[in-house]
């Protein structure tokens, strides 16, 4: 980068810090700081969706996903589609709770203040582990474009130490002056650097193609498409992938949208970004609904980038030893001066518009749910908000620090889809069934903090011999398969750029007998034209140990099976004698022993999906059964939070104050909007509004799924 990229980014700063200042002057109350004074139409709720939902590591882990599965790796980050249809319905929820945080709903809901308090120490773990995802994701961006150390006064540090401290510095600054209105604005000005993120690299991409491989004098720009296609290997273009070969086949596509869905809900900022805030609940329907189908488009904008960038340097080392880093690299070789410092700016854009919402909803609930009620009950206004400005930095902080110890942007992607089920239970059946209690809540909420998080770590400390045990050594099958076909031209390239790799280690090795043992034999050379064999060995995955197992002395790997089907050859192999687990133990696969699955003879990304169900399905039969045999809650508070999900919000708040009153004394009123009167369950009957929104989203669910298959298309 050169001083116009600083340049760039130097103005980008200015902007965000402005606003903040110039929105200072607007908040006088909580509901100003922490809501926006819930009159945000439908354009600024699209952009706070769009921007809280959008961040710096979603282009990094489609393009990382996709540069390793193909079009298939689309579905890191596109599996929340499906999950789009439903906040047509939870728009509406998030509003008529007329609440500053979801802490509120529970404390309402469960009649609990301790769970107020506990939702907020969820959240700001939540924040904590998905903020890190975002300053990762920078860092990996970052690291081509600046270099992997800074210099200071002389002194080297690693890139990320300092420029992730100073990115958390400006969010803290511009979400501290002035609360969501300037959260919501600076989401908007970003929104539009992340669109611009989405499609920058894609010309530049297609450019270079031609100039590589075609003829820049005759050959227009969609012919880069076409060079795109001959380039790469044509599997590499399938939207859903196989299970052998992508991380992302058909399963565990549904089994990741369901897990999404769950718990999407009980995320902090909905109660802000999906709808909370805005003045209608129209508006909250249509921004969140709108902001969040952008971002689909946007993802099919990063994955096309990543096969441009795989066809145009198949034969560069840096980015086959680290995907994550594609982006950045591409970036920096595409880019002019300029350019590569607005793609900073852009991917800071996506941080921060996710960072400065995740603060302020963090900073939220800590006034509402434990300053308030458990330190001073009769806070100021003036009181609440320095407290909400101080405590916001918390989260962020908090992400900064795990950043720096966890730098895998992935892995962090992973833990946030199933953190939120702490909570997912307990907020789905208590938001529709009169029976959900209390008590079960917390039953719920202490079994899956149990079962999921701290007794699998515990295991390894008080139950050491289960590590060693036969039962919960067991492997799956490792499973090599040779697929005989036609090399592509990116094969060739990466076939030289190995051996040429290999030919450097081979040199600096020297006389060194143990180097040259590790290398193994050299890389054999790739014509073009000529028959290779694709060999993909999977498997050999622990079931029961996150951290994998280690073979002790006896061990063998033995072939327990060999055939040929088609073009491919498969040969089956499994380890027989002592072996030795680490990490986590995976306590909720003993269900699946429970239920009689042979798990070893499933295939990796079967065994990554059979993770979530367990997940999905053990929290909510507690919470049924736990509240069918636990005391029910009041009758009145129940009859006055259900009056108030079932009165639509007037905007003007004294309408609505009597509305609500009107619909608390009208108990037939209240039983004939219900789609079964004189039940315990809550449903309300559907309008047309509602189903016509709702079958109007899925459709362009399919709209978008057909968008990525013409754009794979181009070309081939």
């Amino acid at each position: 980068m050169n001083f116009l990229d600083y340049l760039v980014l130097l103005g980008y700063f200015a902007l965000m810090i402005w606003i903040g200042r110039v929105a200072m002057r607007r908040v006088k109350a909580q509901e100003d700081y922490f809501m926006g004074g819930r009159q945000f139409g439908k354009w600024l709720q699209a952009f706070a969706a769009f921007g809280a939902g959008t961040g710096s590591s979603d282009p990094v882990n489609t393009a990382r996903t996709s540069f390793t599965s193909g079009m298939s790796g689309i579905w890191s980050t596109m599996s929340w589609l499906f999950v789009t249809p439903f906040y047509w319905i939870t728009g509406v929820w998030y509003r008529r709770m007329r609440h500053m945080t979801l802490g509120d709903w529970f404390v309402e809901r469960y009649e609990s203040k301790p769970m107020g308090a506990a939702y907020t120490i969820f959240g700001l773990l939540f924040y904590m582990v998905y903020g890190s995802m975002l300053f990762s994701a920078i860092g990996k961006v970052a690291a081509p474009l600046l270099g992997d150390a800074i210099v200071i006064g002389g002194q080297s540090y690693q890139l990320e130490y300092v420029l992730v401290p100073a990115i958390a510095v400006i969010v803290i600054v511009y979400g501290v002056l002035g609360g969501l209105t300037a959260a919501y604005w600076t989401d908007m000005v970003q929104g539009i650097f992340i669109i611009l993120l989405s499609i920058m690299l894609v010309p530049f991409g297609l450019h270079a193609l031609i100039e590589r491989f075609g003829d820049p004098s005759t050959d227009g720009l969609m012919t880069g498409f076409r060079i795109m296609h001959e380039q790469l290997p044509a599997g590499m273009f399938q939207l859903v992938g196989s299970a052998n070969s992508s991380e992302f086949p058909l399963y565990r596509i549904v089994a990741v949208t369901l897990i999404s869905l769950i718990g999407i809900v009980v995320q902090p900022h909905f109660i802000a970004t999906g709808g909370g805030s805005a003045k209608t609940e129209l508006n909250a329907r249509v921004g969140l609904v709108a902001g969040n189908l952008a971002k689909r488009f946007c993802t099919i904008g990063w994955a096309i980038t990543a096969l441009i960038v795989l066809a145009l340097f198949a034969d560069n080392a840096e980015v086959m030893s680290d995907p994550d880093r594609a982006w950045g690299i591409a970036s920096r070789e595409l880019l002019v001066p300029g350019l590569r410092g607005l793609m900073l700016a852009c991917l800071l854009a996506a941080l921060m518009s996710s960072a400065d919402t995740y603060m302020l909803v963090s900073s939220a609930l800590i006034v509402r749910n434990i300053y308030i009620p458990f330190v001073n009950k009769n806070a100021s206004e003036s009181a609440c908000l320095t407290i909400g400005r101080v405590s916001g930095m918390l989260v962020i902080v908090g992400a900064v620090v795990v950043s720096l110890k966890m730098m895998n942007v992935f892995q962090q992607l992973q833990l946030t889809w199933v953190f939120p089920i702490l909570f997912a239970a307990p907020f789905w059946i208590g938001m529709y069934w009169r029976r959900a209690t209390t008590g079960a809540a917390w039953v719920t909420i202490a079994f899956s903090t149990l079962f999921f998080f701290i007794v699998p770590k515990l295991i390894p400390v008080l139950m050491s011999g289960m590590m060693e045990n036969e039962r919960f050594t067991a492997v799956t099958d490792q499973v090599t398969v040779q697929i005989e076909r036609t090399a592509a031209p990116s094969d060739i390239r990466r076939r030289n750029m190995e051996i040429q790799e290999y030919d450097k280690a081979l040199a600096n090795a020297g006389d060194d007998a143990n180097l040259i043992e590790q290398l193994g034999p050299r890389p054999a050379a790739i014509e073009a034209g000529q028959t290779m064999f694709d060999t993909l060995t999977t498997g050999g995955k622990s079931i029961y140990w996150s951290g994998g197992v280690t073979p002790l002395e006896g061990a063998r790997l033995e072939e327990t099976d060999r055939r040929q089907e088609g073009s491919k050859t498969i040969v089956v192999r499994n380890y027989t004698g002592p072996m030795k687990g680490s990490g986590e133990f995976r306590l909720d696969f003993l269900v699946y022993d429970f239920l009689g699955l042979d798990l070893k003879h499933r295939s990796d990304s079967m065994l990554a999906t059979m993770e979530l169900p367990t997940k999905i399905v053990l929290p909510f039969i507690v919470m049924i059964v736990a509240s069918l045999i636990s005391p029910r809650n009041s009758k009145e508070a129940l009859d006055r939070y259900y009056s108030k999900m079932k009165t639509p919000v007037e905007p003007d708040p004294e309408k609505d104050k009597a509305a609500l009153e009107n619909m608390l004394a009208d108990t037939a009123g209240r039983e004939a909007r219900k789609l079964l009167p004189g039940s315990d369950l809550e449903f309300e009957k559907p309008k047309l509004l509602d189903i016509l929104g709702f079958v109007g989203t899925f459709a362009l669910c399919f709209l978008i799924i057909g968008l990525a298959i013409w754009m794979a298309g181009l070309g081939g």
